[in-house]
């Protein structure tokens, strides 16, 4: 097949799961074209069946703001025609659906035919579509989709709850390779802590909705009572406002923000506990990835978490902003030697049900069932 994926090429899930779903796909022997503004963060365009199309927008004074929709319908129209392609799979709504929708209507008129499946991720659906800016032209572009999914049921639930969505929703949740994160007798633990201290891990891209100050007022609580280190993964608005709590509690040789790295799976590996209390979350990536590493999860309920981390068995779920409960949780697993072996063990099995290996096969049989040729 000749597939289209149209991604945001950030370290955001949307942009990840599109990425190695597009890679994996090419790996099987199918050509993929990926579209976007720039090179998308984990796409290796040295793999067969690989091409990248950037989307260049023309700067003229008359526009405020440069049309990239447009520019991007112009752009799928072009990769649709040279390359004959079979479908284009767009991720993240806004405004990926709506510009893939023009472009059909565009080929139409060429009598071209291109199915357009479109995956929801999460604030496509509950943020940004739901201003009364968008609504509309989210919920049209959807409906006029010819496959929708989702990666969790409760951002399906959320979905029909926000848009009149006249089609069906397919629930296909993330996935990831579970061979990367296998054990590897890394001795990297000694560079984040003594022998004998707990690493908790908090991985996001720092934006109000990830609570990283509830991260710093968990760990605050924690480290009275066990001896630990907080590793702190990725960068944003957030993190001046953690500088502020962490300066307060005197944590400053205690928490470590390590930013971006590429090299997460080598940390996780060495991680004891991950903490997730997001305000909200569509899924719950870097829950999955940290349980594939073997990583117990302390989490709110929010959106589709309790779906990835299983409560009482791969670690806790707590309501959002219950710092208390979730001290208390991560505590009473950090001081229970036996328990946190047993829900590493669990972690990892149940990361093994999102495994590429098992979700792949579904995406794979959705692209046939809905190609043009």
């Amino acid at each position: 097949m000749k597939i289209g994926i149209v991604c945001y090429p950030t370290y955001g899930g949307s942009g990840i799961v599109a990425t190695e779903l597009g890679m994996e796909m090419a790996k099987k022997g199918h050509q993929v074209h990926f579209i976007s503004y720039s090179l998308p963060a984990r796409l290796d365009v040295t793999i067969p069946n690989i091409t990248f199309h950037q989307v260049n927008i023309q700067e003229y004074d008359l526009f405020h703001y440069q049309p990239y929709s447009l520019a991007l319908s112009t752009l799928m129209v072009d990769i649709a025609e040279r390359f004959g392609l079979d479908l284009i799979h767009v991720h993240y709504a806004i405004p990926h659906a709506y510009a893939a929708y023009i472009a059909r209507q565009i080929l139409k008129e060429k009598n071209i035919e291109l199915p357009i499946i479109t995956t929801l991720h999460g604030t496509d659906i509950t943020l940004v579509g739901q201003h009364p800016v968008y609504k509309s032209a989210v919920e049209f572009s959807i409906n006029q989709s010819d496959v929708v999914t989702t990666v969790s049921e409760s951002l399906k639930k959320d979905t029909y709850r926000v848009f009149n969505i006249k089609k069906d929703i397919k629930v296909i949740p993330n996935f990831i390779d579970t061979h990367l994160y296998q054990p590897n007798g890394s001795c990297l633990r000694t560079n984040f802590a003594e022998p004998d201290e707990k690493i908790l891990i908090h991985v996001s891209n720092l934006r109000k909705v990830k609570r990283i100050t509830d991260v710093i007022e968990i760990f605050n609580k924690v480290q009275k009572s066990v001896q630990s280190k907080l590793i702190i993964v990725g960068e944003g608005p957030e993190w001046e406002n953690a500088i502020q709590l962490i300066q307060k509690y005197k944590l400053e040789k205690m928490v470590r923000n390590v930013g971006k790295v590429k090299n997460l799976t080598h940390i996780l590996k060495v991680s004891d506990l991950f903490l997730l209390p997001s305000e909200q979350e569509s899924f719950g990536l870097a829950a999955l990835e940290a349980m594939a590493a073997g990583v117990p999860v302390i989490s709110s309920n929010a959106g589709g978490i309790p779906e990835v981390n299983v409560d009482g068995e791969t670690g806790y779920v707590s309501n959002v902003g219950d710092i208390e409960s979730m001290a208390g949780y991560a505590i009473s697993l950090l001081t229970n030697e036996s328990l946190l072996a047993q829900f590493k063990s669990n972690a990892r099995a149940h990361a093994n049900k999102f495994s590429l290996e098992n979700i792949l096969p579904l995406y794979e049989q959705l692209y046939k069932e809905n190609s043009s040729s």
